[in-house]
Formats: structure tokens, sequence, C-alpha cells
């Protein structure tokens, strides 16, 4: 007798369309219940009773009472907006309802009787009416129970759903805000690396531009995509050193070990080349005899494992804070792309080489809410 249908969080963006299904199944399930409830009540009389049309008239009149006064008895918890009060008030409000609407069907049920003779009242008439209007209301108030109860169930899944919704949409604004960072912090040192070349190489600094156009075309797709295959990013890291090995000339050195089998794994964009940057700029460009760049990665245990390592040094005080932009970024955008499934770890592997090793799941990301978007 009351509504029940399962919520579908496509009607969210309709909310006329939701509203006319709600109408339509509260209508079928309120109609076929108390069409129910008649069926058991005809099928009762049939074998405790004699079978007569002006009993089954009788229960006709109950039920279609119930039917219309329970439909009333909705509307007034809809527009005076009962599913969000507190329970302490909802129950005393149930309760003199289900016995207010009880006391008035059961009353033209038992006046009707003693017009027309259906029923013969053998014990105290008073006791006959006090018990049927109890009977009445108990019905009332279970059909106040399930309603009530459907509503509440749905009203949470809907709100977890609406939730679920505003997370990804928050993550997915987060994500975004992460990479327009990158884009500026980048370009700004490639377009530094040129401008340093043009009056000393032009040569030099034409190869270097072929190399940006191939940075600039990885960036806008990066602008497209959460994931990139880690072969697609490791090509544009060695764009990305030979851009700088121009202007490093032979401080600049870097070894790639690539494990063929982690080729084809998604990693986020410029997540690697952002590290290698990093490295560089705090580590190798500070040394007058440069340095090396090494990037060692490897698949075990459905885990993906990546290893940056540059010369160079770390105090103490820089491990403990690791905030610089590239670790903060790194950290922060495998959270919401992995969350615990991921780590980050950044230390001095010994006193000439600082080592940034992450680990990544090598099965897609983490947040459902965020890759079907």
């Amino acid at each position: 007798m009351a509504i029940s249908f399962k919520f579908n969080k496509n009607r969210l963006d309709s909310p006329e369309l939701y509203r006319m299904s709600r109408n339509k199944v509260y209508w079928l399930t309120q109609v076929t219940g108390w069409i129910t409830f008649l069926l058991v009540n005809v099928a009762a009389i049939s074998i405790f009773y004699t079978f007569t049309w002006q009993r089954i008239l009788l229960l006709l009149v109950y039920c279609v009472m119930g039917l219309f006064l329970t439909h009333i008895y909705r509307n007034i918890v809809k527009k005076k907006d009962w599913m969000n009060l507190p329970l302490k008030k909802i129950i005393p409000l149930v309760l003199i309802a289900s016995l207010s609407i009880g006391t008035l069907i059961y009353s033209v049920y038992f006046s009707l009787n003693l017009i027309f003779k259906v029923y013969e009242i053998q014990e105290s008439p008073a006791g006959t009416y006090i018990v049927g209007i109890l009977n009445t209301a108990s019905i009332i108030f279970l059909w106040s129970l399930i309603y009530f109860s459907i509503h509440l169930f749905e009203n949470y899944k809907r709100a977890e759903i609406e939730s679920y919704i505003w997370e990804a949409a928050v993550k997915d604004f987060e994500l975004k805000t992460l990479k327009s960072q990158l884009n500026p912090h980048f370009m700004f040192n490639a377009m530094n690396s040129i401008r340093a070349l043009i009056e000393e190489d032009p040569e030099s600094a034409k190869t270097a531009l072929t190399r940006l156009s191939n940075l600039l075309r990885y960036s806008l797709k990066m602008e497209r995509n959460e994931t990139v295959l880690l072969e697609e990013e490791i090509q544009t890291v060695k764009d990305y050193l030979l851009l700088e090995g121009i202007r490093f000339e032979e401080r600049l050195k870097y070894k790639l070990n690539i494990d063929p089998k982690s080729a084809k794994i998604e990693i986020p964009p410029m997540m690697i080349q952002t590290l290698v940057e990093n490295g560089i700029k705090h580590g190798i460009s500070k040394r007058t005899g440069g340095g090396m760049v090494c990037i060692d990665t490897s698949v075990s245990d459905s885990k993906l494992f990546i290893k940056i390592t540059n010369t160079g040094h770390l105090d103490e005080t820089a491990l403990k804070q690791s905030q610089g932009f590239g670790i903060s970024n790194t950290r922060h955008r495998l959270n919401l792309l992995y969350g615990e499934k991921s780590s980050f770890t950044l230390h001095n592997e010994n006193s000439e080489n600082v080592s940034a090793e992450i680990v990544i799941p090598n099965g897609g990301i983490n947040n459902e809410s965020i890759n079907n978007r």
C-alpha cells in the first residue's frame, strides 16, 4: 500500500519525469495493496461466514475508504513535510493519524452494518466498536510504517548517490586544477631553455622547437585524459631530457630501464616528467659537473613500480617537508586516482643520489566515479 520503487540516479537530471514515475508507482502499489486486502477478506468471509453480496459490498466500502483516506493522509504528509521531521515528532503524528483514520473508516463501516444488519452483533456494541477501531487503526499504522520506511530508505539511497556524484565532481575539479597547474609550470621551463639557445645555436634551437611541439601535443592530450600509457609518458620524458640536454650539454646524462610489461600500463600524465624536471632543477642543475637521471620500471604482484633516481642530495628538513610543487602534486593526484592502493616515497639513496619511488595498481583507476563520469 506504500510507495515502492528503486531510485534511479539518472532521474536526478529529470525531476519532472522522476515525479511522474513515482506517482505512477504509488498508485499501482496503493490500488494493488487495497485490492489484495479486499480479496483476502473475501476469502475469509467465504471460509468463516455465509457468503452474501451485502457483506462483500460492506467490505468494498471499507477498502475504498481506506484507499482514499490513506491517499489524503499521504498528501498531508507531503504537504507538511513530515519526512524531514525528527523521529520523536513523527511517531506521535503517525499514531494520531492512524487512530483518526481508523475511527472514521470503522465508524462508517459500523453504522452501515447497524442500518442494514449485515452482521449480527452478539457481544457489547460498544466493545465491538472499540475493538474494530483499534483493528482498523492498526492496519493504517502498518500502512504508515511501510510508507515511511520505504521513503526513508529511498531518501537515504538518494542522498548517498548524490554524495557520490558530488564527490566525483569535486575530485574531477581537483584533478583538472592540478593538471592546469602542470602545463604553465612545465611550459615556462621549456620556453626558457629554447630562449637560451636561440642566439647561441640556432640549429639546436630548431631541434628544441621540434621537441617542444611533441611536448605540446602530449600536453593537449593530457587535458582530455586522466591517464596515459607509460610508453607515451616515457617518450615525452625522452623529448624533455633531449630538450634539456641541448641546454646542459654534457652535464646531463640519462638512462632508461623500462620493463616491456609496463609499457601498456596507464599512469597519470606528466607524473614521471614532473619528477624528472624536479630532479634536474633541484639536483643536477646545482652541480658544476651535472649528473645522471635514471628511470626504472617493473611489474610485480599486479603492481607497477616506478623509480626515478637523480644526482643530488636532500637535507633532512627537505625530506620531512617534501612539499615542493612536483612532490605535493604527485601525492595528491595519486591519492585522487588510486587512493590507498598507491604509494609515493622520496629519499636519499646515498650521499650522491635522490630516489623517488611510485607504486600504483596494475588495474586502472580505483575511483569508479571519476573513471565513469
